[in-house]
């Protein structure tokens, strides 16, 4: 199934989610890895197995940047976890001690350095991790990364997660 056959499957009180699913699936501010991507690592991080199914099936990505989508979800899943929760607590001795969490995946991402944190900022922003959207943002701008490309990754993080939250309503409903 695509995101198009996936839009069919959204009720009609999420009109504009469809509309604006079709409409970030043919963004010309990301290059198209840049782009299917973010929709793979996003419907990752939002975790409904038919918005997966659907992202993977649409992304124009090469092997190598599949597998870079989905590790940034992975990583970020543990990440935005362990960061938010640093960020959250009010004693401060948590952020002096060093994370002890493996990362390697930053090292050779299987993708550009700019596109992974780019997925990453995505994934972050599906977790509500204050503390790594600004790290993952502040990379990018080391990059040259415009604030457009880095809106439109988040507009497709925005719209993926609210998909995934009304095709998960919409399965609760039925059964």
């Amino acid at each position: 199934m695509t995101l198009d056959a996936l839009r069919d499957l959204l009720p009609a009180c999420a009109k504009d989610l469809s509309l604006n699913l079709s409409s970030l699936a043919g963004d010309t501010q990301l290059s198209e890895t840049q782009k299917w991507g973010a929709f793979v690592a996003s419907a990752h991080a939002v975790g409904e197995p038919r918005l997966i199914r659907a992202a993977e099936a649409s992304a124009q990505l090469s092997p190598e940047a599949l597998i870079a989508a989905r590790a940034a979800a992975a990583m970020m899943a543990m990440n935005n976890v362990y960061y938010r929760a640093l960020h959250l607590m009010r004693n401060g001795e948590y952020k002096t001690l060093p994370a002890r969490l493996r990362m390697n995946i930053l090292a050779n991402p299987g993708a550009p350095k700019a596109d992974f944190e780019l997925w990453c900022l995505a994934v972050s922003a599906v977790n509500g991790c204050g503390m790594c959207l600004d790290a993952h943002e502040a990379e990018l701008k080391t990059h040259g990364v415009p604030a457009l490309v880095i809106q439109s990754a988040l507009r497709i993080a925005a719209v993926v997660h609210a998909v995934g939250r009304v095709l998960a309503a919409e399965a609760a409903s039925a059964a």
